[in-house]
C-alpha cells in the first residue's frame, strides 16, 4: 500500500488537532500554514473526517476543527481507510488466472499482509502517537 498524499495530510491534520484540542477548535489556515499544505485540498479532507465522526467541524468566528472523540479512539486505520477507502481489497489474481495454484498462494499473501498491515494502523491511535517516549505503538 503507498500512503498517498490525501493520507499524510489527513494524518499530519489529525495528529496537529490532538496535540491542540486543549487550545479549542483549529483552523485548516493554521495547518495549512504550519505545514505549508494546500489550504482548500487540506479543508475537504478535515470535512471528510468529520463526516465520519473522527472530527468535528464548528463554523462562525470561533469555529475551525476539533476532536469529536477522545484521541485514545481515533485509529491511523480509521483516518487512512476515511481518506483513502477500506484497504482489505478483493484480490483477483487467481480469477484472472483461473485459479493458477501460484496465484492462489499469491492472493493469500496479499491478504495476509493486508490484514497485518490493518492491525498494525488500527493498533496506533492519535494519543499514542502523541506520546514521546512511546516507540513499540503497534505490539
Amino acid at each position: 500500500m503507498k500512503i498517498n498524499r490525501s493520507i499524510e495530510y489527513g494524518l499530519i491534520a489529525a495528529g496537529y488537532i490532538a496535540q491542540h484540542c486543549k487550545d479549542g477548535p483549529v483552523i485548516a489556515a493554521r495547518i495549512s500554514k504550519e505545514y505549508n499544505l494546500p489550504l482548500e485540498y487540506l479543508t475537504r479532507i478535515l470535512h471528510q473526517l468529520a463526516k465520519v465522526n473522527v472530527l468535528r467541524s464548528k463554523k462562525g468566528p470561533r469555529g475551525g476543527f476539533s476532536l469529536a472523540r477522545p484521541a485514545e479512539e481515533i485509529t491511523m486505520l480509521e483516518i487512512i481507510e476515511t481518506i483513502d477507502g477500506p484497504m482489505m481489497k478483493h484480490f483477483s489474481l487467481a480469477e484472472q488466472t483461473s485459479n493458477a495454484p501460484f496465484c492462489l498462494k499469491m492472493d493469500d499473501v496479499c491478504r495476509k499482509a493486508t490484514q497485518e498491515m490493518r492491525t498494525v494502523y488500527q493498533k496506533a491511535t492519535l494519543s499514542t502517537m502523541l506520546k514521546e517516549n512511546e516507540v513499540n505503538y503497534a505490539g
